[in-house]
């Protein structure tokens, strides 16, 4: 699939490609070059692990209110 530069060097990545590699707003995405000289487009996120605090973002537990949890945290009963 063939995409054009714009003047400031930008590209539209076509959708079949963003699909196939899950790219969607907001994505990382690098540039390799290759031995042989061609470039590949790979999905920043596909090749970095994932951080040891991710599967716990955004969890302050089941069915805790603020206030719940200021209490465990200052060890209140």
């Amino acid at each position: 699939m063939a995409t054009t530069v714009t003047a400031k060097g930008q590209i539209t990545i076509p959708k079949p490609v963003r699909d196939l590699l899950g790219i969607v707003p907001g994505s990382k995405i690098d540039f390799r070059r290759n031995p042989d000289g061609s470039v590949v487009l790979v999905h920043a996120a596909k090749r970095q692990p994932p951080s040891r605090f991710a599967k716990l973002r955004g969890h302050a537990g089941k069915g805790l209110d603020t206030d719940a949890i200021m209490a465990l945290t200052r060890g209140e009963p």
